[in-house]
């Protein structure tokens, strides 16, 4: 109970995060890719926040043993860039960047009543349904997806 209450804490204020700064928002996000139309570098604070907030929280974390509410730490152990990190990466961007949507704004868009979150969203299930069922990825990639579900 206190790993699922704390996960949903976390989520939530992840997705109060991202609606406030306007990651939820895609024009917002559009505007901030349109390196040549109407650019809005004002994502670029957020983005820096993230990196500056990750960093202090990796850092705190590694001092731990483990984690407040589990036995231990899961972090990746594939350290190799190979060609599905790049196809998924490009998938991801292009994804980005046509919708103005990934998944943490999406997920706290549909809170919003709009339809594109949702559409996204369903997209995004989709895509997950048929690489697990029909796209053959290795055991160790598997593995990873099973401890992200964890």
């Amino acid at each position: 109970m206190k790993i699922r209450s704390s996960a949903l804490f976390a989520g939530a204020l992840f997705g109060v995060g991202l609606s406030v700064s306007g990651m939820a928002n895609p024009d917002k996000v559009m505007n901030f890719l349109n390196l040549l139309g109407q650019w809005d570098a004002s994502l670029v604070f957020v983005l820096g926040g993230a990196v500056v907030t990750t960093f202090i929280g990796y850092r705190l974390s590694w001092k731990r043993k483990a984690p407040l509410f589990e036995g231990q730490f899961y972090l990746p152990t594939k350290t190799m860039v190979d060609k599905q990190l790049l196809i998924g990466a490009a998938l991801f961007g292009a994804g980005w960047g046509m919708t103005g949507f990934c998944p943490g704004p999406a997920l706290a868009g549909l809170a919003f009543g709009h339809y594109e979150p949702w559409l996204f969203t369903g997209s995004m299930l989709l895509g997950y349904f048929i690489i697990e069922k029909f796209i053959n990825l290795p055991k160790e990639a598997k593995a990873q997806v099973e401890l992200g579900d964890h």
